[in-house]
């Protein structure tokens, strides 16, 4: 039989994937592709598989990530590659009420309600190893490199908006100036370097932690073996890699 459009859509996805171009180094600050980036350092993608762990317990709510993200890779004022919501529950309340102003970019107001439980959620793209953005992409800007970071070749990108729609995380926007799909990227242009984050770099709590789920000698490997953790939406069955301690039922 004939190949679908969604085959073929599927096997250039592939194909881009593993091309020089898409699957190098990303350059978070202009949203592209670098083909030298990737090999700085003599970084071999096949000896990583990127996630993030985040101790919901430890965040405090002082936006320092959002902060560090936001100067770090350039991200345009009101939008977020990543951002921290507020939680408050009460049994007095029929649903949790949750803010997050500004993104938690200078941190929360103090809060005047009695007897509730109050908690953040720190939120960014979960780097799923079945993303429904790479699904969704039509042209196959949106990719899953080699070592498990999904990202966006804005080179390719048609500014569509199918994967901001398919996202279920609500972890994509449309760049306003220039017009195509951005992310989180998990510092691409940083981890190929052998340096973290700069959300986790940022973090006062250590509330989030880089983890190399393919390195047996990071910290991950305990941290998965005695805590139990859950991913946002586990229904959307998306394979998340950002995996939290401590998640409350309440959360969406």
């Amino acid at each position: 039989m004939p190949a679908t459009r969604r085959e073929l859509l599927e096997h250039a996805t592939r194909f881009i994937v593993m091309s020089g171009a898409a699957a190098a180094a990303f350059d978070a600050m202009q949203g592209t592709v670098s083909a030298d980036a990737a090999t700085t350092n003599d970084y071999k993608m096949a000896d990583h598989w990127w996630g993030m762990t985040i101790d919901v317990e430890r965040c405090i709510g002082c936006g320092n990530c959002v902060r560090a993200c936001a100067k770090e890779n350039n991200v345009p004022e009101g939008y977020f590659r990543t951002w921290v919501e507020r939680y408050q529950v009460g049994e007095d309340m029929e649903r949790p009420e949750v803010d997050s102003p500004k993104g938690a970019m200078e941190g929360f107001p103090p809060s005047d309600k009695k007897d509730i439980k109050a908690f953040f959620i720190p939120k960014l793209c979960n780097h799923c190893s079945d993303s429904p953005c790479v699904q969704v992409c039509p042209v196959g800007a949106t990719f899953v490199s080699p070592d498990g970071v999904v990202l966006v070749d804005q080179s390719y990108c048609i500014g569509c908006r199918y994967c901001v729609q398919a996202c279920p995380y609500g972890c994509r926007f449309i760049h306003p100036e220039t017009q195509v799909a951005e992310k989180c990227t998990l510092c691409y242009h940083r981890i190929t370097k052998g340096l973290t984050t700069a959300c986790c770099e940022a973090c006062p709590t250590q509330a989030r932690k880089l983890a190399d789920l393919k390195d047996p000698k990071d910290a991950v490997h305990e941290f998965l073996r005695n805590n139990t953790v859950q991913v946002l939406k586990p229904q959307m069955a998306t394979k998340s890699k950002t995996y939290y301690k401590g998640l409350d039922g309440s959360v969406r």
